[in-house]
């Protein structure tokens, strides 16, 4: 699948970026990707093709500081600014796209697997 390119805004405001991989069909199942430190969202392409979900949207954010999002790196204040940028975008995900928070898997590396386990 092809990436699209997109934004969404914090719960303080700030546009961060995302891509976004929507299957032809429409589908009520998200994945949600988390990159580690120092990547970004782009780098999950490989494995979105490998994944090979025709049914299921992908999302992939840049956080804070990383790929395309504004900010130095590191510039997210504390973890729980972090934990509250996750809650925002699987919130506008939801919003935006018609899945239910319920019908969201997440996958997250590294340091993103602590912020995303402290949402959860």
């Amino acid at each position: 699948m092809r990436a699209t390119e997109r934004t969404f805004e914090t719960w303080d405001g700030v546009e961060l970026f995302y891509r976004a991989w929507i299957p032809a069909n429409a589908t009520d199942k998200a994945l949600l990707l988390f990159h580690r430190g120092h990547e970004h969202s782009g780098r999950w392409q490989d494995t979105v093709d490998s994944l090979g979900l025709d049914d299921v949207a992908v999302f992939a954010w840049d956080a804070r500081g990383h790929g395309r999002s504004p900010g130095e790196r590191g510039s997210a204040n504390n973890l729980a600014d972090v934990v509250k940028d996750v809650h925002a975008f699987a919130r506008h995900i939801s919003q935006q796209h018609g899945i239910a928070l319920g019908n969201m898997i997440v996958l997250a590396h590294s340091l993103a697997a602590l912020s995303v386990a402290a949402w959860v």
